[in-house]
This record gives structure tokens, sequence and C-alpha cells, in this order.
């Protein structure tokens, strides 16, 4: 059976709100939840970036189900410190955390002054950082010197009984193939033209196992005119894909960049309805593709009458 989750949105809403979200959403039948992890937002109108692990504690603490996060070790967060925080969460929290990895975007990373790196640079920091926290978390001693990445006697006092699974970030076919190496299952976004079921393709056919997960952006109100409004004004910034989405700095540039974006180009990037059938149909569309796991994103900042109404119209349909 396919889970259906709630993709907490830090880059969206305030994080005191956003946990009162998210427990919510397992009040009202969502089977799990995520997070974004965020430095900055992708727009001025969206104007949020609280810390996702930080939250990830009180969440966790005052939930039940199991929430994930998406995370980019290298720079922002040296993979030691990752491997530390990740493992805390599982410590305290058996069997209900993982984290997925990603070589990141420039609009969250390029904060520490560093050299934003190119793609394939990019590709082999993550696959270094990733091994890294697999090793911290199987309890070795850690020295690393060569490559990417730098650790000097690194040792994690405090581990899960079971490692927390190191899943991977994907948006293209070539990053889900590299994923297959070395992850533990992988994560993807809705595309135009249903590109995420390449990126599953891409997965399986080298050779990746593990569980294929799908966040799905979306907008529902009660009227098509409403979801269309929240939709652009909320996610006409994210409809960019590669190398754009990942190079940008900060969400002036992304506003900038957005400026002439049609409500037809969101379209294809957000699946926005009013009507709680289609919504259903498109869900559905995703479980049968392959996708083991869906997490909702409703794009607007208000998520209440969302969380009401597909708790009671959407998921038992689903189900």
């Amino acid at each position: 059976m396919t889970v259906f989750g709630f993709h907490a949105s830090h880059e969206q809403i305030a994080p005191s709100q956003l946990l009162s979200d998210v427990q919510h959403a397992e009040a009202a039948g969502f089977d799990a939840a995520m997070c974004s992890d965020h430095f900055m937002p992708w727009s001025e109108r969206q104007g949020h970036s609280g810390f996702a692990f930080s939250w990830l504690g009180a969440a966790l603490a005052s939930t039940s189900f199991s929430i994930g996060s998406v995370c980019t070790p290298g720079q922002r967060y040296h993979p030691a410190v990752v491997a530390q925080a990740t493992a805390t969460l599982g410590e305290m929290f058996p069997g209900r955390y993982w984290s997925a990895l990603g070589a990141g975007q420039a609009m969250n990373e390029h904060v520490t002054g560093d050299a934003w790196l190119n793609q394939d640079l990019r590709r082999r920091r993550l696959r270094e950082s990733a091994q890294l926290i697999r090793d911290l978390h199987a309890g070795e001693w850690v020295g690393h010197h060569q490559g990417m990445v730098t650790a000097t006697d690194a040792y994690l006092y405090d581990r899960p009984a079971d490692p927390v699974p190191l899943y991977a970030a994907c948006i293209t076919p070539e990053s889900a193939a590299l994923a297959a190496e070395w992850a533990d299952g992988f994560i993807t976004l809705n595309q135009p033209g249903a590109a995420q079921e390449q990126v599953l393709q891409a997965y399986r056919e080298a050779g990746g196992t593990g569980p294929a997960m799908l966040q799905v952006h979306l907008s529902w109100a009660e009227t098509q005119a409403k979801a269309e409004e929240i939709a652009y004004d909320q996610w006409r910034t994210n409809v960019f894909g590669p190398p754009l989405d990942q190079d940008l700095p900060t969400a002036e540039h992304f506003d900038s960049a957005a400026a002439e974006v049609s409500m037809d180009s969101v379209r294809e990037a957000v699946w926005t309805s009013s009507s709680a059938g289609q919504h259903v149909e498109w869900l559905a569309q995703a479980g049968q593709a392959g996708f083991k796991r869906v997490y909702l994103h409703h794009v607007g900042q208000t998520q209440a009458p969302f969380i009401d109404t597909f708790g009671d119209q959407v998921l038992p349909q689903l189900r």
C-alpha cells in the first residue's frame, strides 16, 4: 500500500506554525511527514527559513509517525555534523527518521562564502559525505583527508541501534542512476510530462532496489481560481530546472527570474485543482507508477483547510 505523507515547507511557514500543521496532519490521517531544509526561501513572498534539525526534534517528539528530511552535506553542514544530528534523531526516535542527501543549491549553501562548485564536483562531494556519514553511523573512527571532504578523529558516541536510512534527493535520471550505487532509496519531485517516472526508471535500471519516494507539489482551494492564485503566488519561482534552480543565490534572484513566468508553466509544475477527485486521480497514478511513499506539499501558506479536506475526502479514497 502506498504511504501518503504531509510535506512541511520551512521556506513558506514559520516553524511554530509548521509544528502545529504537522500535528494536525497526523490527526487528520496522513501516514507520515517530511520537511525541507532551507537557509533562504525561493521567494520574498514565502519569507521563512526555519532550522530543520531544531524543528525535527520538536516534530518527532510531538507526533508518532515517521518524519524525514532533505539535507545537503559538504558545505553549509560538515558531514560529521550531519552524521551527529541524524544519529541523535535516530537514537531518540527509533525507526521514525530518515534523511535524503542531495548535492544542494546555491541559495542555501553560498552563505558560507565558499565557492559554489560545478555539478560534477558537488556530486563527488555528496558521495564522499554520504560514505563518511555512513561510517560514523556504523561506529567507526573516521579520519578522511583526501578528496572533497576532510575529517579528523571523528566518532559518534550516541547512535541508533539501526542506522538512519540515507536516501538520495534526485531530480534527473542521471542523478538517480548515480544514487543507485550508494543510497538506500531516493526521493524526487513531480515534474512536467511525468518526468519523475523517468527518474524512477533510471534508478531501477542502474540497480537501485530501495524505496522510491515522490514529493508532490499541489495546490487546492475551494475554487479553481483560488487554487491557481495560490500556486502562482507561492510557486512560480520554483518552475526552473537545472542549472538555474541550482545556481541562483538569493530569493531576490529567483523573484527576478520568475517575473515573466506564466500560469501555464506553473500548472505544469504544480498539480492545481479545486476538485478533490482530481487530486485523488493524480495521486493514485503516482502510486501506480511505482512510488511507494508520496508526500503531499500544498504550496499555500495556510495548511489547515488543505489538511482537513484531504484527510476527509482524498486519503480515504486513495486507501
